[in-house]
């Protein structure tokens, strides 16, 4: 048999996907956030003349620049693998899959090409409403991608509205169907709710770092925390509400991945009990140390306080998924959730008691979640994705017969370049975004391009600026 360091070409072209997936899931993640963010700064700085405000906006500007920059990056390096490690999935699918994608070409990624140099450069080189047309179009457009993105998605999921030809293609018979499939308004109402939740809690840990830095005075750094705080009192629990609802749909739809995701190897006549946890043990089919409420998981699932919920043991073994990874991944995406519940919650009791801005366990709170929302995002896509298999279109295609002729040692060659060139290059990005962070905003903050000059140096005060004569910069400034 065929492989690479005693893996298959299977395995391995698995973990290339998985890899380049979770580091570009990264990236839109903030930046669909971030869009919209920069949308309300530019539209309350409109509204209110809020100096506050536009140095927030020329602040994260920066940042979601070079986010932007890495997700088109890394989604097109991931791209290419659906013809070198997936061709006969593409093949398949083509028919169903590849219109849907050229419509996310043809609306979103030309709404965002339109509009973002307008929107990154032409602060005072357009008009006001000009400006905020082009940041609110570029929001639009962050959203509409994954929309159509997450159609697709969502089709491999729960797959509807098509007819198999004589070669085993997928081919359309109600795009309708297609497009608005089962799952479909569930996982893109959960994803981009994660998308913005992520983003203020990465904008309160900016901003809880400054605050425990002694920068309490500082304006921007006062209304970037409360406006984080705001957000995550709004969406966390709304993210809770969505992701029930959207894990009962998995459960009428794709009932097993909810055995894998509860633990459940053994089917229950009276009760569910809620797993809280356990170790998996697939090859015996049981739970060891567990640690469960009995009755509660029925009544999360809807099934009652004496329902019943077939298990694992119902399930062929060639049908069952990882248990091990769905479920650990699934209380890691829970967990997180809960923290950002109680962050919600001490955001919003601080407020009302007057120490929002003095409250250091609260910064501290908010600094050490700052990255939560990354972690809690790709931990619920390798729920979704692995709980899954062994199907790349549930149902229908199995992911072995969706893998192209390649070579083991091929796919391991090529997964070990990936990993080196990711970490060298989104590395020293993710390194850059941090050394922006770590300055606050300043009252002379400029964006990528100072509106009145040549470019600033990011990261440095205004008075360090040294423009061509050797005379320090003025700051910069709304023309």
């Amino acid at each position: 048999m065929d492989t690479f360091l005693g893996l298959e070409a299977l395995v391995l072209a698995r973990v290339q996907f998985a890899f380049t997936v979770a580091f570009h899931f990264i990236f839109p993640a903030i930046s669909i956030g971030l869009a919209s963010y920069l949308a309300v700064l530019n539209g309350m700085y409109l509204w209110t003349k809020d100096e506050a405000y536009l140095r927030l906006w020329r602040y994260w500007v920066k940042i979601f620049a070079i986010a932007f920059a890495m997700g088109v990056v890394s989604g097109i390096v991931m791209s290419y693998q659906f013809g070198t490690n997936w061709s006969v999935f593409s093949d398949l699918t083509g028919p169903v899959l590849g219109p849907l994608m050229a419509y996310e070409v043809l609306t979103a990624f030309f709404l965002e090409a339109g509009f973002l140099g307008i929107m990154l450069f032409g602060r005072g080189r357009v008009g006001p409403t000009l400006h905020m047309i082009a940041t609110a179009m570029v929001a639009v457009g962050t959203a509409v991608s994954a929309t159509w993105i997450l159609s697709v998605n969502s089709w491999m999921q729960t797959p509807q509205g098509f007819t198999m030809n004589e070669v085993g293609q997928f081919v359309p018979e109600s795009w309708w169907d297609v497009i608005f499939n089962p799952s479909f308004p569930y996982r893109l109402a959960h994803t981009l709710t994660a998308a913005y939740l992520t983003t203020a809690f990465i904008v309160g840990g900016v901003a809880a770092w400054h605050l425990l830095r002694g920068r309490v005075a500082n304006l921007g750094v006062q209304t970037m925390f409360s406006m984080a705080m705001w957000m995550i009192a709004v969406t966390a629990p709304l993210q809770i509400v969505i992701g029930h609802e959207h894990g009962l749909n998995t459960l009428e739809h794709q009932p097993v991945k909810i055995m894998a995701m509860e633990g459940h190897f053994e089917s229950h006549e009276d009760g569910v009990p809620l797993v809280l946890f356990g170790w998996p043990d697939q090859d015996a089919g049981e739970m060891h140390y567990t640690i469960e409420v009995p009755r509660v998981g029925g009544l999360i699932l809807d099934q009652g306080w004496n329902g019943s919920m077939a298990g694992l043991d119902t399930v062929a073994a060639e049908d069952e998924p990882p248990v091990g990874i769905v479920f650990f991944a699934f209380r890691i995406m829970v967990g997180i959730g809960m923290l950002m519940l109680g962050i919600g919650i001490w955001g919003l009791i601080a407020r009302f008691t007057g120490r929002l801005y003095d409250s250091r366990w609260l910064h501290r709170a908010a600094l050490v979640m700052g990255p939560s929302g990354l972690v809690a995002v790709i931990a619920g896509w390798f729920t979704t994705e692995v709980g899954r298999q062994p199907w790349v279109v549930y149902g229908q295609l199995r992911t072995a017969d969706a893998l192209s002729p390649v070579g083991a040692e091929a796919v391991g060659a090529s997964l070990i370049a990936f990993v080196v060139i990711y970490f060298l290059v989104f590395g020293a990005g993710v390194f850059y975004i941090l050394r922006l962070m770590n300055h606050p905003p300043e009252p002379g903050e400029t964006g990528l391009r100072d509106e009145a000059g040549p470019v600033r140096v990011a990261g440095l005060n205004p008075h360090q600026q040294v423009q061509e004569t050797g005379g320090p910069r003025p700051h910069g400034g709304e023309n």
